[in-house]
Order: structure tokens, then sequence, then C-alpha cells
């Protein structure tokens, strides 16, 4: 299998392109100076990815915006501190700010060259328009949570992506799921026959940060720690 075997790229896009992990704990940070608590990294990152992961299959209609006021008020609750509906919400808004990794507009635009370039994304679609200008490219296909109604790893998701690209002559043969999550995309991409591309994020760290543990480890059919990792392979493979 080569990286030139496919004509599509469907990305995961928090985690994989936005650095979702520092845009959270710079978004807690008005809540983690209250708790008096020594809470490190991933500790809150793996308390976060408790109580999302929980939210989504319970509310999967919510807006992720929306569904991270809820997360925020049940880490305070968890943490001991009070706090107000409009500071809730304020978390939620902070989404618009997380950043994009620094390698990922630059691959982004190297690998449009190349490739049709499509979103699955657990988000709603005001916070990725923010998300969008920080990745520099126009994507071919942006599939939401909000226009799917359910969050990823749910079937649902993956059902609904074939389907729209199916539509558009995009045979499944052809796309490689690429993302950062084991448990959002690579255990649904084995399951649903998709070639996948880890982009190892947490390659220097332990654990799962903010996703959940997937349990038993998925297969990947490449491995790259950084998205200009697999912009240069593309290149060598050329």
């Amino acid at each position: 299998m080569q990286l030139t075997d496919f004509t599509t790229l469907t990305f995961d896009v928090y985690g994989t392109l936005i650095d979702w992990e520092s845009g959270m704990v710079a978004g807690l940070q008005p809540l983690l100076e209250r708790t008096g608590r020594n809470l490190s990294r991933d500790q809150i990152l793996e308390a976060h990815a408790r109580h999302e992961s929980t939210q989504q299959r319970y509310t999967p209609h919510l807006q992720y915006r929306l569904l991270l006021a809820v997360v925020y008020k049940r880490l305070a609750e968890e943490w001991g501190v009070a706090v107000s509906h409009d500071e809730c919400l304020a978390y939620g808004d902070f989404v618009k700010q997380w950043p994009a990794f620094a390698d990922t507009a630059e691959s982004l635009a190297y690998l449009k060259q190349h490739y049709q370039l499509v979103v699955l994304s657990n988000v709603d679609n005001e916070s990725f328009a923010y998300s969008q200008r920080k990745l520099g490219v126009e994507f071919d296909a942006v599939y939401t949570a909000e226009d799917i109604g359910s969050y990823k790893p749910a079937q649902r998701n993956f059902d609904y992506m074939l389907e729209k690209l199916g539509e558009r002559g995009i045979d499944k043969s052809k796309i490689l799921h690429t993302a950062e999550s084991m448990f959002h995309d690579h255990q649904p991409a084995n399951r649903n026959g998709l070639a996948n591309c880890w982009i190892y994020r947490r390659h220097d760290k332990q654990g799962f940060g903010a996703t959940m543990n997937p349990g038993d480890m998925p297969t990947v059919d490449f491995r790259f720690n950084s998205m200009a990792e697999l912009a240069e392979a593309h290149r060598q493979s050329m």
C-alpha cells in the first residue's frame, strides 16, 4: 500500500490539525485556578475526555460548543467549584480560539495539490468556520457532528461520510482516513474497512490525553508523528 494509491484524505480536525489539548487547557484556566488541586495536564485532559464522551453519547444532537459548556459544568462539579452558566458558555465558545498545530497549514496546502481533502469532525459548523481560517485551505467537503446528528465514533457518522462521498463517485478503496484518535477514528475506520493513517501527535506522551482509551488497539496502515511527516512521505513517494 502506497500513499499514492488514494485520491481522497478524510480528516479528523481536533487533535490532528487543531491542537485541541492546548486549547482545552488554556480554556480551563479560570476553573483550574479555583480548584485548589494540583492536577497534571494529563489528569485534566483525561477527565475532559470522560465527560465529553459521555455527553456525546447522551446528547448526540447537541451542538459541540454547547456540549462543551456541559463538560465545563461537569468538570466544575467534579472538582468542587461553583460556576455560572455564562462561564460554561464561554468555555464552549473558546473552541474558536484553539490553535492549529504549527505544521498544519503548510502540510494541507501541499496535500491539496494531490488529493481531495474532506473533513469528518465532531464539531458544530460555526466553531469549525473559525478553525478553518487557521487551516489555510478550502476543503472539498465538510461533514460535522451538527450536520449528522451524532458524534464519532458512532457508525452513523461514517455511514454519512461514505454515502456522501459515494454520491460524488469516490470509492471507499480510494479514501485514506487520517486522524490522531484511536477511539474516535481508527477503531471505526477498521470497522468500515477504510485504509487509515495515524497522525500520532502524542508520540512523546503517555496515555490518550483528551480521547478515551480505545481498549484493543486498532490497526493502522500508515503512521506519522506529524502532518509534516505525512507530506514529506508523499513527496518521497512521488
